[in-house]
């Protein structure tokens, strides 16, 4: 594993200082942010730049996301200790990480095997106790519904409605839609028939895989 230095934690201050003058202000998941060492969940290469604002590639031609677009996408969902959160694409592990951190109970779906042997590695070396499914992120996880919250990180062509069954009602999900450039929404179901839906702005996701061979 690798060594989490005095340097890294200052990195991840100023990174935390950097995430309150763009507009976040949930600090339970400034905290969160603070204390996962995110260099853990990249190549040794990007240790110097681990902590900048933005997104740097993982395996299988995937990215982790820019910790700005971690701290947005898990503040709007508010989440509370003990609720049933599921993630759509697993990837470094790093989202979930946090999501583990906010005291979620976490269940969360990788499409692409390399990621998913790493992530689960990387959260049982940090004791992050999450749920990690190898799977199609479309189909989400029927077995556990349903859920209390729901994160997608990656760009989806349009809201799965199978995510949507899987919702209690009151339930909440991020998504970003769309396909080159994403709106991100927040869903609220409002009932089994009714939705609330708004928008947060335009962000740019790797494209959600549906039909693909593991």
């Amino acid at each position: 594993m690798p060594i989490d230095t005095f340097q890294h934690k200052g990195l991840r201050k100023r990174l935390c200082n950097e995430l309150r003058e763009k507009g976040i202000s949930d600090e339970a998941v400034l905290a969160a942010i603070e204390k996962i060492p995110r260099h853990f969940f990249l190549e040794s290469t990007f240790d110097t730049i681990a902590y900048e604002d933005r997104a740097l590639p993982i395996l299988c031609d995937q990215t982790i996301s820019q910790p700005s677009t971690v701290a947005f996408q898990s503040q709007l969902l508010k989440i509370k200790r003990g609720e049933k959160v599921m993630e759509i694409g697993t990837g470094s592990g790093y989202q979930t990480s946090v999501l583990c951190e906010l005291g979620a109970q976490v269940f969360s779906v990788e499409r692409h095997k390399g990621l998913f042997d790493k992530a689960k590695r990387q959260l049982a070396e940090l004791h992050y106790n999450a749920k990690t499914f190898l799977g199609d992120g479309y189909k989400g996880l029927p077995a556990y519904a349903p859920f209390d919250k729901v994160i997608i990180t990656c760009g989806a062509p349009e809201v799965p409605q199978a995510i949507v069954d899987q919702m209690k009602i009151g339930a909440m999900m991020v998504i970003p839609v769309g396909n080159k450039i994403q709106e991100m929404r927040l869903i609220t179901k409002l009932s089994d028939t009714e939705l609330k839906t708004e928008s947060f702005g335009n962000f740019r996701f790797v494209p959600m895989l549906e039909k693909r061979k593991f």
